[in-house]
């Protein structure tokens, strides 16, 4: 297959070619690590479980621990004076620090809990 990819480009006398100035070296450098239908599983500070999910997220290469989140949503338990509660959150976007276990959220932030309370805002940070 490569063959005929080099033989037709000799025969046409076309070579397509990338200049070096087409590449924007900012993206590859900013956006080391990137993954599709990102999921991320643990447990809080209390043993309670969680589960973040996102279309994308990406680490960049300065900063490991942050993975940034495009479109989360994930399910977070947490203890009350009633027992435990599960939360639904969503955003737009998102950024979850890996050592901190912080999740901080922007654009459209949803959160339905489980004793039917709901929170709508354009920010939160949750401490898992």
């Amino acid at each position: 297959m490569v063959a005929v990819l080099v033989a037709a480009s000799l025969l046409t006398k076309q070579i397509l070619w990338t200049p070096i100035s087409a590449i924007n070296m900012h993206d590859v450098v900013t956006n080391q690590f990137k993954m599709t239908n990102a999921s991320f599983v643990g447990t809080d500070k209390d043993g309670n479980p969680f589960k973040i999910n996102a279309v994308s997220g990406r680490q960049e290469y300065k900063k490991p621990d942050i993975i940034l989140l495009e479109k989360p949503s994930g399910v977070v338990t947490r203890n009350t004076e009633k027992g435990k509660e599960t939360d639904k959150v969503s955003a737009n976007s998102g950024k979850f620090n890996i050592k901190t276990k912080e999740l901080k959220l922007r654009g459209h932030v949803r959160v339905d809990s489980s004793n039917g309370d709901k929170i709508l805002t354009e920010e939160m940070v949750i401490q898992l």
